[in-house]
């Protein structure tokens, strides 16, 4: 029991961080301000960068303002333009990486496949056959990494060259090729942008229109660059103005589906495609059915100028099944391509898995979230002592920078694992009855957000309720500031 806990100060405490993205990178750089240096990265991957080294297609970039998408403690004074490219932001985090030391502390190429506790340990598995323990583990393993592939038949018989849009073939040249893209999200929208001037031909099969909020993606000056690194304080106020109208006008009213300032996002959606698109039959298949931000918004400043290019077709007739040579529709049309793109989105609902995760007493994760995951406050579920998630299951997410959460949380974890390096403890997790009021209390919420709505997104579980964070983003600071140490088993 906490009584009998150790009285002193721990200082040989152990951490295994699972992942080498955003957050991992975050989670090794605090653990050492903190003082706890006794931690291995291990990265399944040959190199770093989390999402940023999955995705490569052509137009990848962050639709969050760079200088809001950040760590609040490495400003970058250099980001070219407002949003991004997908290039610059990998290397944005190799060198926060290479200049906080942490690049010695990854094993790239180690697949953890396996975290058991025994023995007041967790004890790790590893592909390649080596093993580990610690007394911590931090799974910083993001969530879009697992590619989701179409349930379409006849993928497996097309001829040319067919590919994930997280799986980009750059082998592949575009130059001239009739190139069909499947999806409609963030991804897609970025993709067609970029490559329909190149090909001979594009065609964007469309299930689901989405709302386009227009964007500036204007460049930065070279004058503009050298006042951030002269004046640190012009890239903190820039953040610090962009955090505040994502918090105010975006993140702390999605929970209200009443409220006037969706209905005004909704209704510069609506301008947006109404003085975009000219032709009115192509303006009412890209009209969506539901209200804008049901579904994460999309950002672009050049979709609807794409889509109405003359190489350019939007198809809205389902797709029956994929042959040799092309896309087949359920009206009949053949749509011969040489190249599909699946920018089918991810399986978000994977989280830590496929690892398999057993903690105490033998309770396996993968039956405690046999119905769906969950995660006491988005970070940590019961019976898995010290063990910890970022970005983990009902976390906040949406058009707002996840780098700011996952400091918020690693702040969280550390104030939990105060309690064991202070002696206090050797496990603490949450309790069974704090993990069950918390998930009744979300159902609850969700069922009030804008998520609830009536569109299929893939903020919603199986049973259509929205799994995200559904109160203001407000409270989750709150929460995160101070844990309610009630709330857990302290042994």
């Amino acid at each position: 029991m906490a009584g009998e806990a150790e009285s002193t100060t721990r200082s040989d405490l152990r951490f295994i961080i699972i992942g080498a993205g955003m957050s991992g990178i975050l989670s090794a750089i605090k653990l050492h301000e903190a003082g706890l240096d006794d931690f291995t990265i291990y990265e399944k991957a040959d190199r770093l960068g989390g999402t940023w080294r999955e995705n490569t297609y052509p137009g990848i970039a962050c639709d969050v303002p760079s200088h809001f998408y950040s760590y609040s403690f490495a400003l970058n004074p250099d980001w070219s333009r407002r949003f991004s490219p997908g290039a610059e932001i990998q290397a944005y985090f190799e060198d926060v990486a290479r200049r906080y030391d942490v690049t010695p502390r990854i094993q790239t190429g180690k697949e953890v496949t396996r975290c058991i506790f025994e023995d007041g340990l967790w004890k790790v598995e590893i592909a390649d056959g080596s093993t580990d323990e610690a007394d911590f583990i931090i799974a910083a393993t993001g969530v879009l990494h697992h590619p989701a592939y179409p349930d379409i038949e006849g993928l497996d018989r097309f001829e040319g060259s067919l590919f994930h849009s997280a799986r980009w073939d750059h082998d592949e040249p575009l130059e001239g090729k009739r190139v069909g893209i499947i999806g409609t999200g963030s991804s897609a929208i970025q993709i067609v942008g970029a490559v329909v001037d190149r090909v001979r031909s594009l065609t964007l099969f469309q299930r689901t229109a989405q709302w386009i909020t227009p964007m500036e993606n204007l460049p930065y000056s070279e004058e503009q660059k050298q006042e951030f690194r002269s004046h640190p304080e012009a890239m903190e106020a820039v953040r610090a103005e962009v955090s505040h109208a994502f918090t105010e006008g975006f993140a702390n009213v999605l929970v209200d589906a009443e409220s006037p300032v969706i209905q005004a996002i909704h209704d510069g959606c609506v301008a947006n495609l109404e003085d975009n698109v000219a032709d009115p039959e192509l303006r009412e298949r890209l009209r969506p059915d539901y209200r804008a931000t049901c579904k994460r918004l999309v950002l672009s400043e050049d979709f609807y100028d794409a889509i109405q290019r003359p190489n350019a077709r939007l198809v809205t007739e389902a797709i029956e099944r994929v042959e040799k040579s092309g896309v087949r529709t359920r009206d009949g049309e053949l749509h011969e391509l040489d190249v599909l793109v699946l920018a089918t989105g991810f399986r978000v609902d994977r989280f830590v898995r496929p690892m398999q995760v057993i903690g105490r007493d033998g309770v396996a994760l993968d039956e405690t979230w046999k119905d769906g995951p969950f995660a006491y406050m988005a970070i940590t579920v019961p019976e898995l002592p010290n063990f910890f998630m970022l970005n983990g299951p009902n976390s906040p997410v949406g058009n707002f920078s996840l780098i700011e959460v996952a400091e918020q949380q690693v702040a969280y974890i550390l104030r939990l694992v105060e309690q064991v390096r202070s002696g206090a403890c050797r496990e603490i997790s949450p309790s069974r009855e704090a993990m069950e009021r918390f998930d009744a209390e979300r159902r609850e919420a969700a069922k009030k957000t804008i998520w609830a709505t009536g569109c299929k997104s893939w903020y919603l579980d199986e049973s259509g309720l929205p799994t995200a964070w559904p109160w203001t983003f407000d409270r989750f600071q709150e929460e995160m500031a101070r844990p309610r140490l009630d709330d857990f088993e302290r042994k």
